[in-house]
């Protein structure tokens, strides 16, 4: 007797349980960024120790997004995102309640497991809704990413200053408790699954590579682009990785298929937002410090924590309704002019702000372009990757994806710091000089504008097919 199937649900109830979860995730990403100098003096850490805060974050995150995602292509994409909520609550109450850095940064790596929602939702997506409403919710899945990361800076300085830092990490527990219970409640398990077995070889190649890098990029600001300790850590992490590669082309069952890697609309479309990543993330932290420099300086505007949150509302405002577009857009023009045209828009909220930012409504109209882009865009790299790749490999492209818009992120943040470190002005302490502002916006600008051209040579539709045919007939296997 063959046993009945779970009931599916509505795709907008589904829908709303995948966005809580992820807008939750999301926050978390973002919120500690205002208010680290508060955790810092309230636990009476170091500089050095409360970066931490942020980097056990993202690298965690970058580790477990692919692996989580292959897994719930082999598993079942719902029963491992119950998982993944559950793990990520269980490392925000840790950091809700943490009175010390070293239970703090505990907290914070195990909530960088939550990094895999975004793959998994992408492939419960893909197998739930209608087609006709696949690309808008992936498109405003992806975007909630960018909209969540902006939200948590806007919110950061009201909650601080009314509350407490640990309220930080109440408020998104909350968000994910829900998405939790509701998960197990209305989301049935997915029929795609691909039989096979994890490459834990592999993964743990993967995993050490990866941590080895970020951890060398992350570092450059403590121990300097010149240390010994950074490239070699670096180096280590780049051998590691080229390892991890040749065990993948040799694995019967490897943990990501690089024949699916070497497809253009995949390879191209991870580059393009490698690019994004570096763009929107130092934004996220250039844009509030730039503000909030004294007006001393010559060039900053004095706003308080809150104010300076407040300078990144209309990015998030039009994210979210880049995001809401997304489906009607892709359908009349299709995800690479969307990923061109969001890659444009950012590349000229850059260049904007690299040479015109003395009044607020500047500022404020660079970061509306920028949101604008970033929705655009987000929307168009998800869909470009699920459009070119099958079912069964959904969950760890699109993992794949997220990793490398995480680590485009790093880097561009490290830069970002790095110049403004470089170019102070004299006798002030270590105050930035608005040369470094201006050297790190003109950065951002030219790795958009790289990302709009990489992103005319995105596979277009009508080849998506033949191509991957073509490659599996060079590659072998079915």
């Amino acid at each position: 007797m063959t046993a009945e199937a779970p009931p599916r649900q509505h795709y907008k109830l589904t829908f709303s349980i995948l966005a809580v979860g992820a807008v939750g995730y999301s926050l978390l990403q973002s919120l500690v960024i205002p208010a680290l100098p508060v955790i810092q003096k309230d636990l009476g850490a170091s500089e050095t120790a409360v970066a931490w805060v942020l980097t056990a974050y993202l690298l965690s995150a970058s580790v477990c997004t692919p692996i989580l995602g292959r897994l719930g292509d082999m598993y079942g994409k719902e029963r491992l995102l119950v998982i993944v909520f559950g793990t990520l609550a269980l490392g925000t109450f840790i950091s809700a309640i943490a009175t010390s850095m070293d239970v703090l940064i505990v907290g914070r790596i195990i909530q960088g497991a939550g990094g895999g929602i975004f793959p998994l939702a992408f492939g419960i997506i893909r197998d739930e809704f209608p087609q006709e409403r696949v690309a808008g919710g992936i498109g405003l899945m992806s975007s909630l990413l960018g909209i969540g990361g902006g939200l948590g800076v806007v919110l950061a300085g009201p909650i601080v200053n009314h509350l407490s830092y640990h309220w930080l990490f109440w408020f998104p527990l909350i968000a994910t408790l829900i998405a939790t219970f509701a998960t197990l409640l209305w989301i049935p398990e997915s029929p795609v699954k691909v039989p096979g077995r994890v490459n834990w070889l592999a993964g743990t190649l993967m995993s050490l590579g990866l941590a080895g890098t970020l951890l060398a990029i992350s570092q450059t600001t403590t121990w300097g682009w010149s240390s010994l300790r950074v490239w070699t850590l670096f180096g280590m992490g780049c051998v590691l990785l080229a390892l991890w590669v040749r065990t993948e082309l040799r694995a019967d069952e490897p943990l990501v298929d690089m024949a699916m890697m070497r497809i253009r609309g995949v390879w191209t479309t991870n580059l393009v937002a490698f690019l994004l990543g570096v763009g929107m993330y130092s934004s996220f932290v250039l844009v509030p410090q730039y503000v909030q420099e004294p007006k001393s300086t010559g060039y900053g505007f004095g706003a308080s924590i809150v104010a300076s949150g407040l300078y990144l509302l209309p990015s998030t405002l039009a994210m979210a309704t880049m995001g809401q577009l997304a489906g009607r857009l892709e359908r009349r023009f299709g995800s690479r002019a969307l990923l061109t045209a969001g890659t444009a828009f950012a590349a000229v909220a850059f260049g904007m702000l690299s040479v015109a930012r003395s009044e607020s409504w500047e500022i404020l109209l660079a970061t509306t372009l920028m949101g604008t882009g970033i929705g655009l865009a987000f929307a168009a790299t998800a869909n470009l990757i699920v459009e070119n790749v099958t079912p069964e490999q959904t969950g760890v492209a699109t993992g794949m994806n997220t990793v490398m818009r995480t680590v485009g992120g790093v880097i561009g943040g490290q830069v970002g710091a790095a110049l403004l470190v470089a170019h102070t002005i004299p006798g002030t302490g270590g105050v930035p000089s608005v040369v470094g502002y201006e050297i790190a916006f003109a950065i951002g600008a030219v790795a958009a504008f790289a990302g709009a051209t990489l992103a005319v040579f995105v596979t277009p539709p009508r080849l998506r097919r033949r191509e991957r045919l073509e490659l599996t007939e060079v590659l072998g296997g079915p």
